[in-house]
């Protein structure tokens, strides 16, 4: 449906799948924290974004937000070999659930100037 095809609903739904997808990973971060020889992960796809909204200017129509999985082999903080920190994953994990909010509330802002939009006509 055209009313719901517009840039922001694109980023919007998109940018809650990567999130999600983010939040899988930090998980599997923390449940791996005492594995040894296990490497943290971190999923990116901010810069990407940023990259594109440069490139292009504008988000076109077939806007498809990329990530990318980045595994830490370089780091070992435990004598296992495991370098997963678990405050810093904790730290991680609600920093997306508040960006998770912040584009769930942009959504309902959105359907919200939509609803007083058909409303005032």
């Amino acid at each position: 449906m055209a009313l719901f095809d517009t840039t922001a609903f694109r980023i919007c739904e998109q940018g809650l799948a990567v999130l999600w997808q983010k939040q899988q990973v930090i998980s599997q971060n923390i449940i791996n924290q005492d594995t040894p020889n296990y490497n943290c992960k971190y999923l990116e796809f901010g810069g990407i974004l940023k990259d594109k909204l440069r490139a292009n200017g504008t988000v076109k129509k077939e806007l498809n937000l990329a990530q990318r999985l980045v595994i830490d082999t370089a780091t070992s903080d435990q004598g296992d070999r495991n370098n997963v920190d678990n405050d810093v994953q904790q730290a991680e994990y609600t920093r997306v659930a508040y960006q998770i909010d912040a584009l769930i509330n942009q959504m309902n802002g959105n359907f919200s100037r939509m609803r007083s939009a058909i409303v005032t006509k």
